[in-house]
């Protein structure tokens, strides 16, 4: 395939799990031990085996994947109440994408989903069409849309990073998801006044055009940055400080949006040993705009790029 074809065949997969898989190497965890007794423990291994045909068996594009260009990611869904094949739910998506010419692999994608509803009973397959999302049962295919949703969201990041604007397609079939979501009274992420950082805003900020510049910044960060950064540190280093100049700019454009503390998620990091032996004046631009794109992490870079 030739997006990915500067992967080489010697990287190790680092959330390996073997399957028949198509674009995706998937790793399902469920943890419910927020959940009583009275729910029997089979059923949340017939739920894991059934994630884990789902992502990892479908064939999500149109490509055609070699082993060693499938994306390494991982669901933990954390069960947080259960009644009657009914379960309230927590997800957390990761991906990780190799770079070039290394053995390091970076974070595409590192969120957690707070709240999902969905009705799940033992042996159940599941099934997803991407022409009728929300089937008859909107309880019982709003996981399957969820799930379909970050893998195309996955897929989208990753194609980003390869060429620009290449993971186009995969986000409006995640805003088709959207645009055809289940509907009930438990089911949020899916709707603008859901809450500020769900489903709706991420792909909105990933296809609206006032949200360009981020597609150039991962072009960048990952492409123009990382994948060279074995061949000429200093032309990578200054491409990806051009990535977070752009998202800088950005940020300032478009105040509290979700896709800029979206895309620094896992990144810190990566950012300080970047930069922990640039010039001083590069290191304090770095630590200034870090300081406010990833404020939770500002002590870091303020800490590690004196």
């Amino acid at each position: 395939m030739v997006k990915r074809i500067i992967v080489s065949a010697a990287l190790i997969a680092v959330f390996y799990l073997p399957a028949s898989a198509q674009e995706l190497l998937a790793r399902v965890s469920i943890n419910s031990s927020q959940v009583g007794s009275s729910v029997d423990r089979k059923v949340f291994q017939s739920l894991q085996n059934a994630m884990v045909t789902f992502l990892n068996n479908r064939k999500w594009s149109e490509d055609t994947y070699q082993q060693n260009e499938k994306i390494n990611c991982n669901f933990l869904l954390t069960i947080n109440e259960a009644d009657n094949n009914i379960f309230k739910a927590s997800l957390i998506v990761q991906a990780a994408r190799p770079v070039y010419n290394s053995n390091y692999v970076t974070p595409l994608i590192n969120f957690q989903d707070k709240t999902i509803t969905f009705r799940y009973a033992e042996f159940q397959p599941m099934e997803f069409n991407e022409n009728r999302v929300s089937g008859n049962d909107g309880l019982a295919s709003n996981l399957t849309a969820t799930l379909a949703f970050y893998v195309y969201v996955i897929l989208g990041l990753d194609y980003n990073s390869f060429a620009l604007r290449g993971g186009d397609p995969y986000f409006q079939k995640a805003q088709n998801i959207i645009n055809n979501a289940p509907d009930g009274r438990d089911i949020v992420g899916w709707k603008a006044f859901d809450g500020q950082r769900n489903r709706y805003w991420l792909i909105e900020n990933l296809t609206d055009s006032k949200y360009s510049m981020i597609h150039e910044a991962m072009y960048n960060y990952y492409r123009l940055g990382l994948d060279i950064m074995y061949e000429n540190e200093s032309d990578a280093r200054a491409a990806i400080l051009n990535a977070i100049t752009q998202l800088n700019t950005l940020n300032n454009d478009q105040q509290n949006s979700m896709i800029i503390p979206f895309f620094f998620e896992g990144k810190s990091t990566e950012i300080v040993k970047i930069f922990k032996k640039s010039p001083p004046d590069e290191k304090q631009r770095v630590q200034e705009m870090m300081s406010r794109l990833d404020i939770e992490n500002s002590n870091l870079y303020k800490q590690e790029l004196k």
